[in-house]
């Protein structure tokens, strides 16, 4: 385990619980007193404050890296040095630039990897993932997804130079991502328009910002991120397709309320912002943010020697997005993705929206009235003229 904090900790938990299997031989940290004292939480017998000493370990399989965004690529570099299996947290770099980097080093290398994007694995994600791949939404027309939240934890993640970025980078990483899965990672994005400013806190970075992303099927993604929301940990996704719709409510509000004057509460769930009035913990962190199916994706295919669900060819597809966002708040223009390596699907063309009718229609909309009538609205194929009838 490369790096012994928040994130680190949290990876460490589902780690040792999920297949009650596998376990944390080394952890590096870049301070001796939190190396020594995660060592003693995990039960961990090495520990180092040098990063390739924990790497080169002869036990370690794979290196988890939960380290600042500036020291995932220096981490990756290592692991393919000594030919170590690697899987790291979310964003892959700071960029695509440095993101690409890292994919070509590890295929070069010939060595496992995986990019941990945790929110690709929540069960709620899950379930509507396999009913939109069954077909149950139809085409899939508009994917959106949003994470806010008061900030991150650690210092390092308001810091431009080692952060890469702000909310953008932070938080649209995860959006980004669920919508491409939903409207299908074969799926070119093509060009992005982002909005982000910094309206809160005092930092050089954006805290906020929403952004569109244009896929060369015809789909959009969106997303909203936010380091300025107050309240807790706001997830949400939604997806929309020509045959239905799905709303996913992962954090925050998901039937689970308190309250409570504030004795005897400490700890309520990720980000919350107080520990007294209504209340909304989460019944199971590491399940219901997905870090249990996705350790159990990686080690399995670790171990049958496949591909993880998420690679660092998708967090290099990510960062190319992100990228295009950047700009595009820089320009206020609609800014092309720049993907140097693409290996989907080339020259898709945009769906039909066309639905045949009749011989002479195409159908606009079918309901049934209040009344109890029939009614559908029809466009003449060759005139274009919009007629309605009542059956």
């Amino acid at each position: 385990m490369l790096g012994s904090g928040f994130i680190g900790r949290f990876y460490a938990d589902s780690i040792l619980g999920q297949r009650s299997r596998d376990s944390i031989v080394s952890v590096y940290s870049r301070r001796k007193e939190s190396a020594e004292k995660f060592a003693k939480d995990y039960h961990c017998k090495h520990w180092t404050i040098e990063m390739e000493e924990s790497i080169a370990h002869p036990e370690v399989d794979i290196v988890c890296i939960s380290l600042p965004n500036n020291l995932h690529e220096i981490a990756v570099l290592l692991c393919c040095k000594h030919k170590k299996a690697v899987m790291t947290t979310k964003p892959l770099g700071r960029n695509a630039t440095e993101a690409r980097r890292m994919l070509e080093a590890v295929e070069d290398a010939g060595i496992f990897n995986a990019y941990l994007e945790d929110l690709v694995y929540t069960p709620k994600f899950l379930k509507a993932y396999d009913s939109v791949k069954n077909g149950a939404l139809g085409r899939i027309l508009w994917a959106k997804s949003r994470e806010t939240h008061p900030g991150p934890h650690s210092d390092w993640f308001w810091d431009i130079e080692q952060a890469g970025g702000g909310c953008i980078l932070d938080l649209g990483c995860h959006c980004v991502e669920i919508a491409r899965s939903f409207i299908g990672k074969d799926i070119k994005p093509i060009e992005v328009m982002c909005w982000a400013d910094t309206q809160v806190k005092p930092i050089d970075a954006e805290d906020h910002a929403i952004a569109l992303v244009k896929y060369e099927n015809g789909a959009i993604g969106q997303f909203e991120v936010s380091w300025t929301f107050r309240g807790g940990l706001d997830l949400r996704d939604e997806v929309m397709g020509t045959e239905g719709t799905i709303w996913i409510n992962n954090f925050l509000r998901t039937g689970f309320e308190m309250f409570t004057t504030g004795k005897g509460a400490d700890y309520v769930a990720e980000k919350a912002e107080s520990n007294t009035g209504w209340l909304f913990p989460v019944g199971d962190e590491l399940n219901d943010l997905g870090y249990n199916h996705m350790f159990t994706d990686v080690f399995n295919a670790l171990d049958r020697g496949t591909k993880p669900r998420e690679t660092f060819y998708d967090g290099y597809v990510v960062n190319a997005v992100l990228d295009a966002a950047y700009r595009s708040a820089k320009t206020k223009l609609w800014e092309p993705v720049q993907l140097d390596i693409w290996r989907g699907r080339i020259g898709v063309s945009k769906d039909s929206h066309l639905v045949e009718y009749d011989a002479d229609h195409y159908l606009v909309k079918e309901e049934m009235t209040h009344y109890g009538a029939k009614k559908v609205i029809l466009k003449h194929k060759k005139t274009g003229n919009i007629i309605e009838q009542t059956q």
